[in-house]
Protein backbone atom coordinates (compact mmCIF):
# COMPACT_ATOMS: atom_id res chain seq x y z
CA UNK A 1 0.00 0.00 0.00
CA UNK A 2 1.12 3.72 -0.87
CA UNK A 3 0.62 6.66 0.70
CA UNK A 4 -0.15 9.79 -1.43
CA UNK A 5 3.41 11.43 -0.24
CA UNK A 6 4.87 8.27 -1.64
CA UNK A 7 2.58 8.35 -4.71
CA UNK A 8 3.51 11.86 -5.25
CA UNK A 9 7.02 11.38 -4.91
CA UNK A 10 7.03 8.59 -7.42
CA UNK A 11 5.51 10.36 -9.96
CA UNK A 12 8.19 13.35 -9.90
CA UNK A 13 11.12 10.26 -9.92
CA UNK A 14 8.76 9.62 -13.09
CA UNK A 15 8.78 13.06 -15.05
CA UNK A 16 12.64 13.33 -13.88
CA UNK A 17 13.33 10.10 -15.56
CA UNK A 18 11.42 10.57 -18.54
CA UNK A 19 13.03 14.41 -19.02
CA UNK A 20 16.44 12.97 -18.07
CA UNK A 21 15.64 10.12 -21.14
CA UNK A 22 15.09 12.83 -23.41
CA UNK A 23 17.71 15.42 -22.93
CA UNK A 24 20.30 12.09 -22.80
CA UNK A 25 18.69 11.30 -26.48
CA UNK A 26 21.91 12.90 -28.42
CA UNK A 27 21.74 15.74 -31.01
CA UNK A 28 18.63 17.87 -31.00
CA UNK A 29 16.08 16.60 -33.79
CA UNK A 30 15.99 19.14 -36.40
CA UNK A 31 12.71 19.56 -38.10
CA UNK A 32 13.30 20.11 -42.33
CA UNK A 33 10.84 22.88 -43.37
CA UNK A 34 10.02 22.99 -46.75
CA UNK A 35 11.39 26.11 -48.67
CA UNK A 36 8.26 28.01 -49.04
CA UNK A 37 5.68 28.07 -46.29
CA UNK A 38 2.26 28.35 -46.08
CA UNK A 39 1.06 31.76 -45.45
CA UNK A 40 -0.17 31.54 -42.13
CA UNK A 41 3.03 29.53 -40.83
CA UNK A 42 5.09 32.48 -42.15
CA UNK A 43 3.15 34.54 -40.64
CA UNK A 44 3.96 33.04 -37.11
CA UNK A 45 7.90 33.47 -37.03
CA UNK A 46 8.83 35.75 -34.42
CA UNK A 47 9.93 39.53 -35.13
CA UNK A 48 9.93 39.27 -38.86
CA UNK A 49 10.35 42.73 -39.80
CA UNK A 50 8.26 43.81 -42.99
CA UNK A 51 10.24 43.63 -46.28
CA UNK A 52 12.98 41.74 -44.63
CA UNK A 53 11.43 38.18 -46.52
CA UNK A 54 12.97 36.38 -49.69
CA UNK A 55 10.92 37.81 -52.47
CA UNK A 56 9.95 34.86 -55.16
CA UNK A 57 13.06 36.59 -57.32
CA UNK A 58 15.50 36.06 -54.62
CA UNK A 59 17.83 33.15 -54.90
CA UNK A 60 21.45 31.78 -53.15
CA UNK A 61 23.20 33.88 -50.91
CA UNK A 62 20.79 37.41 -50.56
CA UNK A 63 17.76 34.54 -49.79
CA UNK A 64 19.82 33.48 -46.82
CA UNK A 65 20.87 36.84 -45.62
CA UNK A 66 16.96 37.73 -46.17
CA UNK A 67 15.74 34.35 -44.01
CA UNK A 68 18.36 34.60 -41.05
CA UNK A 69 16.49 38.67 -40.81
CA UNK A 70 12.99 37.40 -40.40
CA UNK A 71 14.41 35.20 -37.35
CA UNK A 72 15.80 38.54 -35.42
CA UNK A 73 14.53 38.71 -31.81
CA UNK A 74 14.00 34.49 -31.77
CA UNK A 75 15.41 33.86 -27.95
CA UNK A 76 18.40 31.95 -27.71
CA UNK A 77 18.21 28.08 -26.39
CA UNK A 78 21.26 25.58 -26.50
CA UNK A 79 20.08 22.81 -28.14
CA UNK A 80 17.18 25.07 -30.22
CA UNK A 81 16.86 24.42 -33.99
CA UNK A 82 13.11 25.97 -34.13
CA UNK A 83 12.42 29.37 -33.76
CA UNK A 84 10.86 28.86 -30.36
CA UNK A 85 14.63 29.09 -29.94
CA UNK A 86 18.14 28.65 -31.46
CA UNK A 87 21.55 28.07 -30.36
CA UNK A 88 24.28 29.46 -33.56
CA UNK A 89 24.10 25.93 -35.06
CA UNK A 90 20.24 25.53 -35.01
CA UNK A 91 19.70 29.29 -36.54
CA UNK A 92 22.23 28.13 -39.83
CA UNK A 93 20.91 24.65 -40.19
CA UNK A 94 16.88 26.20 -40.22
CA UNK A 95 17.79 29.26 -42.23
CA UNK A 96 19.14 26.61 -44.94
CA UNK A 97 16.16 24.02 -44.54
CA UNK A 98 13.63 26.41 -45.12
CA UNK A 99 15.35 27.43 -48.64
CA UNK A 100 15.54 23.39 -49.42
CA UNK A 101 19.81 23.26 -48.27
CA UNK A 102 20.57 20.69 -45.60
CA UNK A 103 23.51 21.42 -43.56
CA UNK A 104 25.16 19.59 -40.88
CA UNK A 105 24.12 20.32 -37.44
CA UNK A 106 27.11 21.33 -35.50
CA UNK A 107 29.57 23.87 -36.33
CA UNK A 108 32.71 21.86 -36.82
CA UNK A 109 30.84 19.79 -39.74
CA UNK A 110 29.71 22.94 -40.93
CA UNK A 111 32.58 24.63 -41.30
CA UNK A 112 33.78 21.34 -43.02
CA UNK A 113 31.44 21.84 -46.27
CA UNK A 114 31.17 24.58 -48.66
CA UNK A 115 33.94 26.41 -50.19
CA UNK A 116 36.63 29.17 -48.59
CA UNK A 117 36.09 32.74 -48.77
CA UNK A 118 38.49 35.62 -48.55
CA UNK A 119 37.60 38.34 -45.58
CA UNK A 120 36.85 40.92 -48.29
CA UNK A 121 35.21 39.00 -50.84
CA UNK A 122 32.69 37.73 -47.87
CA UNK A 123 28.16 37.92 -49.30
CA UNK A 124 25.29 37.53 -48.14
CA UNK A 125 24.74 33.90 -47.17
CA UNK A 126 28.52 33.27 -46.61
CA UNK A 127 28.78 31.37 -43.09
CA UNK A 128 31.05 33.07 -40.68
CA UNK A 129 33.53 30.96 -38.08
CA UNK A 130 34.88 31.96 -35.04
CA UNK A 131 36.41 30.60 -32.11
CA UNK A 132 35.05 31.77 -28.63
CA UNK A 133 35.57 28.84 -26.34
CA UNK A 134 38.22 26.86 -27.81
CA UNK A 135 40.73 26.58 -30.36
CA UNK A 136 39.16 25.84 -33.85
CA UNK A 137 35.41 27.01 -34.80
CA UNK A 138 33.28 26.49 -31.71
CA UNK A 139 30.70 29.53 -33.08
CA UNK A 140 28.91 30.09 -36.51
CA UNK A 141 27.03 33.21 -37.84
CA UNK A 142 24.97 34.41 -41.14
CA UNK A 143 26.59 37.08 -42.86
CA UNK A 144 24.26 40.01 -44.33
CA UNK A 145 27.25 41.74 -45.86
CA UNK A 146 30.87 42.37 -45.90
CA UNK A 147 31.01 43.44 -42.27
CA UNK A 148 27.66 42.24 -40.56
CA UNK A 149 26.02 39.28 -39.64
CA UNK A 150 23.16 37.44 -37.69
CA UNK A 151 23.77 34.94 -35.22
CA UNK A 152 22.30 33.37 -32.36
CA UNK A 153 24.76 34.63 -29.52
CA UNK A 154 24.76 32.67 -26.20
CA UNK A 155 22.51 32.54 -23.24
CA UNK A 156 19.66 34.61 -22.17
CA UNK A 157 20.16 36.75 -25.91
CA UNK A 158 18.34 36.79 -28.53
CA UNK A 159 19.08 36.25 -32.58
CA UNK A 160 20.51 39.62 -33.50
CA UNK A 161 23.04 41.72 -36.00
CA UNK A 162 26.58 41.94 -35.03
CA UNK A 163 29.61 43.69 -36.38
CA UNK A 164 32.70 42.35 -38.13
CA UNK A 165 34.57 45.50 -36.95
CA UNK A 166 34.21 44.97 -33.24
CA UNK A 167 37.26 43.84 -31.67
CA UNK A 168 35.56 40.69 -29.83
CA UNK A 169 34.59 39.07 -32.94
CA UNK A 170 37.97 40.52 -35.09
CA UNK A 171 40.20 38.57 -32.49
CA UNK A 172 37.77 35.18 -32.37
CA UNK A 173 36.93 35.04 -36.31
CA UNK A 174 38.30 31.98 -38.12
CA UNK A 175 37.11 32.05 -41.69
CA UNK A 176 34.14 32.44 -44.07
CA UNK A 177 32.54 30.08 -46.21
CA UNK A 178 30.16 29.88 -49.12
CA UNK A 179 27.17 26.77 -48.98
CA UNK A 180 25.98 25.93 -51.72
CA UNK A 181 29.12 27.47 -53.64
CA UNK A 182 28.09 30.26 -56.07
Amino acid sequence: MTTPLSRSAFLVWAAVAVLAAACAGGQPRVRVLPPVLPPAEEAAVPSAPPGLRPTAGESGGLAIARTAETLLGAPYREGGSLPDGFDCSGLVTYVFARLGFAVPRDVRRQAAIGVPVALADIRPGDLLFFATTGSGPTHVAIAIDGSRFIHAPKSGAVVRVESLALSYWARRFLEARRIPPA
